[in-house]
């Protein structure tokens, strides 16, 4: 109602499908609805949620009209954003995960290739086969129109034209298995090893999950963070020790080697003994401790040393630059609130000033930084008008209404006022106006307690009365252009909202007859007041 009032009418978005533009032949991809479905069981309301969440990427193209009409995607197709979709996504990535440290392993301990993890391998490609299959099904985002694009001819040609379809068989099929199909013969398990590495293309799935969680405000973003570090770490460290044991166990001279020289016979030993041992030299090195327990013997060794430790040096850089920015990210605030704090000190001591207005200051300082959160003023500056309009009606609107002053004027009158109010927090003690001041504001009461003093020659106050929920301050002088008769001091934590003399001038020109009930508000309040303090 309001928003017709004031001569303003939210634009309605009509969406309808597009097939052709207007200024060429140009055929645009079939796209009959640009939401995050799986096939046809989500609702609109559900869809209009899904499509403005920041993570969906769904921003069509300016111009681009997309039809309200056609809410499903076709038949047998999957939308990308689609959470049973995403659930299997992030299923993947714990295969993925077992993946890249298998493959790794599996390459430098032979004997591990062989065994139970050769049967969860096969089980871990059988998950990935069937993605490869549901790709051909799942809709893409259309680069030029920012569009959902559902062909189901369209889908599989885009995925068998890209690179990446290559991979994905390439790292998916079981090479070692279907060469034991048709041959018994096992003396190519060398090359079988490097074919497993292929393996690691799926770590890309890792980084755009990770790349997705930064951008969800669901999840913390200094945790989503750390992980994604400690992960890096481990898989750097992990593969470092592999090919570090892969190195000695194929040298011809198993006493010339970094662990032959420490353990004998350590090609029939235990492989996880083997892998404590390279775990060990690995971590020790990246830390940079160098116990000197293990080190390189041969020249291999020593190569693959230098070149581990110059990669340390990046990896390290890489962590410290990134934890550091972490920890100051989420200390901003503190360190903020820390220097305003100190600037403040010096300012009272440098011009001397009295210790109950110092102490004012440094309340008023510490509650800015301790309501921030509720205020928000620099998200609400980026907003349009109308939206902020719409949440002080919402949060200030009732409060407005039932005070004294705006008792009886139009609903045009309340709303115009409410829109320009700015909230703000007073703390306890703290003067909001002086007596024999002209205020530039008034301020209407929304919680906490103000009492209102008459001050004295001989430096004292005179309590009159204490101002509650829905009460003004400073209309007196507002309304009259007069010197403010009284202190109004807060007693405790107390939320006002405040509107400028000049911008509530502006507001009551054109509405006469409002202003004449304000003035009759005013002055039958006032009257009250008076009869009750003479008697």
């Amino acid at each position: 109602m309001w928003g017709r009032d004031m001569g303003f009418r939210a634009p309605r978005i009509r969406i309808h499908g597009v097939q052709r533009t207007a200024s060429s032949n140009r055929q645009l991809p079939e796209t009959r609805s640009p939401l995050p479905l799986l096939f046809r069981r989500r609702s609109s309301g559900q869809i209009i949620r899904n499509i403005a969440t920041v993570s969906s990427s769904l921003l069509p193209a300016f111009g681009t009209v997309i039809d309200e009409g056609y809410l499903q995607l076709k038949k047998y197709v999957v939308a990308p954003y689609d959470h049973r979709y995403r659930m299997w996504q992030t299923f993947l990535v714990v295969l993925v995960v077992y993946s890249a440290w298998a493959s790794i392993f599996e390459l430098a301990f032979k004997k591990a290739a062989t065994g139970t993890l050769s049967h969860i391998d096969l089980g871990v490609d059988a998950f990935f086969a069937v993605d490869i299959v549901l790709t051909f099904f799942v809709a893409y985002l259309d680069t030029t129109t920012y569009l959902l694009v559902d062909d189901h001819k369209k889908i599989a040609t885009r995925y068998l034209t890209k690179p990446w379809f290559i991979m994905d068989v390439a790292s998916t099929l079981p090479f070692q298995t279907i060469y034991s199909i048709f041959s018994s013969r096992m003396n190519h398990e060398e090359v079988f090893g490097f074919l497993n590495l292929l393996r690691l293309w799926r770590l890309r799935r890792v980084s755009q999950l990770f790349i997705r969680l930064e951008k969800d405000t669901r999840f913390s973003y200094f945790w989503t963070r750390y992980f994604k570090l400690v992960g890096v770490t481990l898989l750097a460290v992990h593969s470092a020790a592999c090919i570090y044991f892969w190195l000695a166990y194929n040298h011809p001279l198993e006493d010339e080697t970094w662990i032959g020289s420490e353990v004998n016979d350590f090609k029939h030993r235990s492989i996880w003994l083997s892998y404590t041992y390279s775990m060990y030299w690995s971590i020790v090195t990246l830390t940079t401790v160098g116990y000197g327990d293990l080190h390189a013997v041969n020249t291999g060794e020593k190569v693959f040393n230098m070149f581990y430790m110059l990669f340390n040096i990046g990896l390290t850089a890489y962590l410290i630059g990134n934890m550091t920015n972490l920890v100051v990210h989420s200390a901003v605030q503190t360190f903020a609130m820390r220097d305003s704090i100190n600037d403040i000190l010096r300012y009272a001591n440098k011009n001397r000033l009295p210790e109950n207005l110092k102490e004012q200051m440094l309340a008023h300082m510490q509650l800015k930084f301790k309501t921030a959160e509720l205020k928000q003023e620099e998200v609400l500056e980026d907003l349009p008008k109308a939206i902020r309009s719409s949440i002080s009606q919402h949060l200030f609107r009732n409060t407005v209404e039932n005070a004294y002053l705006f008792k009886g004027v139009s609903e045009d009158l309340v709303t115009q006022l409410v829109s320009e109010m700015e909230a703000e927090y007073f703390p306890p003690k703290v003067e909001i106006i002086l007596q024999n001041e002209i205020p530039t504001d008034f301020y209407v009461l929304i919680s906490g307690a103000v009492p209102i003093k008459e001050s004295k020659p001989i430096g004292c106050f005179q309590f009159l009365s204490t101002l509650g929920a829905g009460d003004l301050a400073g209309e007196i002088g507002v309304l009259f252009n007069i010197p403010q008769p009284f202190v109004v001091r807060t007693k405790r934590l107390s939320q006002v909202v405040r509107l400028s003399h000049q911008h509530f001038k502006q507001i009551m020109q054109p509405h006469s007859e409002d202003g004449k009930k304000i003035i009759s508000n005013f002055t039958q309040v006032q009257t009250r007041l008076i009869l009750w303090h003479n008697h």
